[in-house]
């Protein structure tokens, strides 16, 4: 195309002219609109304390200056809201897209700087999501009453194929044994021969057998460890089912009814493993009878606003035990976010331990004893609650109670369109489906940012749907009202003559 042809008065189309330099370039103020992600997210950035992270560089400015941290928790974030998970896709998002070169202002840190800052935030990921939901408080958009706990199974950075059973590393190890007994005789035979068959490594091979039989020892003394756990733990269960079996005894004077307890088996099963990959995660069911190598990430998410307030990882298959550690997370929120009052939950969180504990911490369950069925029948629904419970019943009877009564089937109603959409965006839209990192440790520190990013989406969308709150609000730090002029050089063609 020819210089200044998108000027051509004659044609009809207008031509992208790419080759005209600019003597000055236009303000990046200018490359967005005005209500867009990325000026939000350096906007909230900018309202963090990142101090904890300043402090750990150095004041000795040899050799090529740090970037930012400002610039790279908002280029972390950004890229993480819109699906740009890996440190090599953010290095190259910020040649190619235009809000990442917002963000960093044209600068370009390479992929190895971006996973290293992104350890370095760590340690103040939890500081960073209690202040996302201060602000969101300061807002007007977060108000804690009512929070839903669910939690869904995120896949490990290990496959289910790498994972050793006790029986096979057992069958292995005494294979690895024998062939090494081979080998050692092998390679006295031959020490003495003059010709040696070259198509075998003796050494080599005798050396890759007992690094394997090594790890193949440390893999069953983890799964002896686990295994000893889960006995202790299925122990102190029975004993307490048979004290108060023997309780209710005492006390009827009848024998108790239903299944006796079964005393827990002290043997190792064959069939308990460990990942050789990641040795924290866990086999975990993810639907349709298939299996896979997870970690069950668990969220409490406020009613009002959608906002992620809890957030934990637990290498539990089940939820029974994840509803203790939430209501602790909840009692040591702010007092500005509020208090909450109830707590939604499902039936895999129904246990008589876990009602009284909510109880205990000032809050109403609201959880099932069964799993409910969809489309509940008209018949069941006509009977309604009944009379109330009688004074100095117990935890079971009143949660029963409270859920079939009219309030409380509206209230529970909420559980499910609150926690199962927070997950669906995580995954669908974030297109965060499985972790990066690996050990437990450092993947609850990634749920954290994950729910980080979260937060700073679902605020972003609270304030553009609030016409009447945007224009005021979103406008967290002071702009530049001024606009950069854009002046266009246009050379002519050199002629040939």
């Amino acid at each position: 195309m020819v210089r200044g042809e998108r000027y051509n008065m004659s044609s009809k189309f207008m031509f992208p002219d790419r080759a005209t330099p600019f003597m000055f370039p236009p303000s990046m103020e200018d490359w967005l609109p005005e209500e867009h992600l990325a000026r939000f997210i350096v906007e909230i950035v900018g309202r963090l304390d990142l101090s904890d992270i300043r402090s750990g560089y150095s004041e000795q400015t040899l050799g090529q200056k740090a970037y930012e941290p400002g610039m790279m928790v908002s280029l972390i974030f950004y890229c993480l809201v819109t699906g740009i998970l890996s440190s090599r896709k953010m290095e190259q998002a910020t040649w190619e897209s235009i809000p990442v070169r917002y963000i960093t202002g044209n600068l370009h840190p390479d992929h190895d700087t971006i996973a290293s800052f992104r350890n370095r935030m760590k340690e103040a990921l939890d500081v960073i999501f209690l202040k996302i939901l201060l602000i969101a408080q300061e807002m007007g958009i977060l108000k804690l009453g009512t929070v839903s706990l669910d939690g869904t199974k995120m896949k490990a950075n290990a496959s289910k194929h790498k994972a050793l059973s006790y029986e096979y590393a057992c069958k292995l190890e005494n294979q690895l044994k024998e062939e090494l007994k081979q080998l050692w005789e092998q390679s006295e035979a031959e020490e003495g021969a003059e010709t040696k068959k070259p198509e075998l490594n003796i050494p080599e091979e005798i050396r890759r057998r007992e690094d394997r039989l090594s790890e193949i020892e440390r893999a069953k003394a983890e799964i002896v460890r686990r295994e000893k756990e889960r006995y202790e733990k299925e122990k102190a269960e029975y004993e307490a089912k048979m004290k108060a079996r023997e309780a209710k005894e005492k006390e009827t004077g009848k024998k108790a009814r239903g299944k006796v307890p079964q005393e827990p088996k002290e043997e190792i099963s064959g069939k308990a493993q460990v990942n050789l990959t990641d040795e924290d995660s866990r086999i975990m069911p993810k639907g349709k009878g298939t299996f896979d190598q997870s970690y069950n990430a668990q969220a409490g998410v406020d009613v009002g606003s959608h906002m992620i307030v809890t957030k934990h990882v637990t290498q539990a298959c089940n939820d029974q035990e994840e509803l203790k550690p939430t209501l602790s997370e909840l009692q040591s929120l702010p007092e500005e976010l509020g208090s909450v009052e109830k707590v939604l939950c499902d039936a895999g969180y129904y246990s008589e331990e876990n009602l009284k504990a909510a109880e205990e911490a000032g809050m109403e369950p609201y959880i099932p004893a069964n799993r409910e069925k969809h489309n509940e029948e008209l018949k069941s629904r006509m009977e309604g609650a009944g009379p109330s419970p009688e004074e100095g019943a117990g935890v079971k009877e009143r949660t029963a109670h409270r859920m079939k009564t009219e309030a409380g089937r509206k209230e529970y109603g909420k559980r499910k369109g609150t926690s199962e959409p927070v997950f669906g965006i995580i995954k669908a839209v974030m297109g965060y489906r499985s972790f990066l990192t690996r050990g437990i440790e450092n993947v609850r520190k990634e749920w954290t940012m994950v729910c980080i990013g979260y937060n700073m989406k679902r605020l972003f969308r609270l304030l553009s749907v609030s016409k009447g709150v945007l224009s005021p609000v979103f406008k967290i730090l002071p702009r530049r009202p001024n606009r950069s002029i854009v002046i266009f050089v246009f050379f002519a063609p050199q002629s040939n003559n």
